[in-house]
């Protein structure tokens, strides 16, 4: 095995704009490399067996889905699921996602000191690994950060955080509210005042048919012009081909052991979805434009265990008509 080298320190993007060529300074492994001398790899074609992995899973999959019973029992009441899950892993199991300044500079710019009155919003928050880095970096004292989440525990680990009890005031808040919920924005949140919307694996947590309501509701909350930033779960990734039995819910969407919800998206599906085309029943006008849609497609090496990894994500930037 080759000897590792120490990684640098990431400094571009590891999307891949679709149609566009890879961005700079990337980590591409060539004949060159050894796969084994970093840690992931970015732009990674699929194995070469890739097909036959997929259509092996799916044939799996499919044989034995989930119960129409126990489709029910998940849909009805989804946070109450992911309640369960931040009582038990509280603040310990996702990391605070740092990476989110390097995909989405427009993030940065509204931290600057001279940027102005700013406002971003995350629905689907979490316990706040993407609003307390945020807070940390954050040199503008007219920022806003606004968290919403429709677990109720997730919210109250957001505010038993020492970051969130010492923050200046007006600068940061979080309260529980469901992104799809066909009563509309929560009534904090004027219609049209909010800059930036984060939404970072919000939509594949959602059932297919609550997509509707959340995008009206983030249409209504942002500014004319106002951006929305996305990052989710793509098609065929590592986690999608590793379900077995019984948790295929729906066409690419799938119940994990915890009653937790996901969906697996293609470019093309955001690409619909946000423009509102009538594959989905939103208005005939585009509710979005599309600035940036990419796939990251990422191999992880464990060094150690001599595991490869093959990832895919999907990211987006989208600006309100």
């Amino acid at each position: 095995m080759t000897t590792p080298t120490p990684s640098s320190p990431k400094r571009t993007s590891s999307t891949h704009p679709l149609g566009s060529p890879p961005p700079f300074g990337s980590r591409f492994l060539t004949p060159a490399h050894s796969v084994w001398s970093k840690n992931a790899w970015d732009h990674v074609a699929p194995p070469s067996d890739q097909a036959e992995r997929i259509a092996a899973a799916l044939e799996r999959q499919r044989a034995q889905p989930v119960s129409e019973e126990l489709r029910q029992k998940y849909n009805t009441s989804p946070s109450r699921y992911w309640d369960s899950f931040y009582a038990l892993n509280h603040s310990n199991f996702f990391k605070d996602r740092k990476w989110l300044q390097l995909e989405f500079p427009e993030l940065l710019a509204a931290a600057l000191p001279n940027a102005g009155k700013q406002t971003i919003f995350e629905p689907g928050c979490g316990v706040g690994n993407a609003l307390f880095p945020l807070l940390q970096a954050n040199e503008n004292p007219a920022l806003c950060l606004i968290g919403c989440d429709y677990s109720k525990k997730a919210i109250d680990v957001i505010h038993a955080n020492p970051l969130y009890q010492t923050a200046p005031p007006g600068q940061l808040r979080a309260e529980v509210w469901d992104l799809s919920s066909p009563l509309g924005l929560p009534a904090s949140i004027p219609q049209g005042s909010v800059d930036i919307v984060l939404l970072i694996f919000v939509l594949s947590a959602l059932h297919p048919s609550e997509w509707h309501n959340a995008l009206s509701n983030i249409h209504s909350a942002l500014k004319p012009n106002g951006l929305l930033l996305l990052r989710d779960y793509g098609r065929h990734d590592l986690t999608q081909l590793r379900f077995r039995t019984n948790r295929l819910m729906g066409e690419n969407l799938y119940v994990r052991g915890d009653g937790t919800r996901v969906y697996f998206f293609e470019p093309e599906d955001l690409a619909r979805l946000f423009t509102g085309t009538p594959a989905y029943p939103l208005p005939p006008h585009p509710l979005f434009s599309i600035l940036q849609l990419g796939v990251d497609r990422r191999l992880l090496v464990n060094r150690k265990r001599q595991l490869k990894m093959y990832r895919v994500w999907m990211q987006g930037k989208f600006r309100k008509l």
